[in-house]
């Protein structure tokens, strides 16, 4: 038996322990030379087990390519992940959870408030931030969204419909048509759009005058904030719809207040959330300019937008 020079591949591991039992058995009767020989060989089968056993040997090449990128996204500090990093450590929290190598810089970098950027097609710049850590439930069922980001910018104004008139809610407003699919959506380079994970998103999309609507589901890509995703606990008891458009989004949990101003959420101007406000058919909400998200104006008004959105 002559020796090989080339290393044995895709075999598992209990197929090398039957080579190692059967070389064992040969080298009982075998001579001398043909025992040396077959030792030789039986060193390299134990060799590409001990490697192995480090799971190198037995990926494949887009495991190996993963593991590689998580290891360079995980030695950068959370602010200077480029988008395609940001992607990929939403990808690992979502598969790994508080287990993710990553985990503990995307948290850091939500409290710190740590602002990414990307540039609009038209040429002007969008800052964003992580509001939300597993949070959102994907819209194929498959689980969670591992990052929610919110825009911190305010360059995007838009009115909520051509009418004032909130019946239908944020399902059917003019506003969410185009962060979905309009002009908004379009704003977006193609190397983001194609990381965004569609997202089901919880909604009065009745009217505000219906006390007991029914909250209801949307699928979308972009979307804005409800009242119940800012706030610790919604200020209407008489509309039970008001506390059931998702929870509080972790990076509001004790710094955002119901009523007064929040620094957390100044962001230079009025800016829309998705809830209509109660007791209303014309009015949403939206957070006012000293930081309380308590506000409602007219669906007609051109308030800034702030895109919400998960990797």
């Amino acid at each position: 038996v002559a020796p090989k020079t080339t290393r044995l591949r895709g075999q598992s591991i209990i197929e090398y322990v039957l080579i190692a039992a059967v070389i064992g058995l040969v080298v009982i009767f075998a001579g001398p030379q043909v025992s040396s020989a077959i030792r030789n060989q039986f060193n390299q089968v134990t060799n590409t087990v001990d490697s192995g056993t480090s799971g190198d040997s037995f990926m494949s090449a887009e495991e190996k390519a993963y593991r590689e990128t998580m290891k360079t996204v995980a030695q950068k500090e959370a602010k200077d992940w480029t988008l395609d990093e940001q992607k990929a450590a939403a990808t690992d929290i979502a598969k790994n959870g508080t287990s993710s190598v990553v985990y503990a810089k995307a948290v850091a970098a939500m409290d710190a408030r740590t602002k990414f950027s990307i540039k609009l097609t038209n040429g002007k710049t969008l800052e964003y931030r992580i509001i939300g850590i597993n949070h959102d439930d994907l819209a194929d069922g498959s689980g969670k969204a591992g990052l929610t980001f919110l825009t911190t910018s305010t360059d995007i104004q838009s009115r909520m419909n051509a009418i004032d008139i909130n019946a239908g809610g944020w399902e059917k407003s003019e506003l969410r048509q185009k962060m979905n699919s309009g002009e908004i959506w379009n704003l977006m380079p193609a190397d983001f759009q194609s990381k965004v994970k569609a997202v089901e998103k919880l909604t009065n999309n009745v009217s505000g005058t219906d006390k007991d609507a029914a909250v209801t589901a949307t699928t979308d890509k972009l979307f804005l904030l409800s009242y119940s995703e800012i706030v610790p606990s919604p200020n209407w008891a008489d509309y039970p719809w008001t506390s059931s458009e998702g929870i509080q989004y972790e990076a509001f949990k004790g710094k955002v207040t119901n009523y007064s101003g929040n620094a957390f959420l100044q962001f230079g101007g009025f800016w829309w959330e998705r809830s209509v406000c109660p007791n209303s058919s014309t009015l949403f909400r939206h957070v006012h300019t000293d930081g309380g998200p308590s506000n409602s104006i007219e669906a007609t008004y051109s308030a800034r937008v702030c895109p919400a959105w998960c990797f």
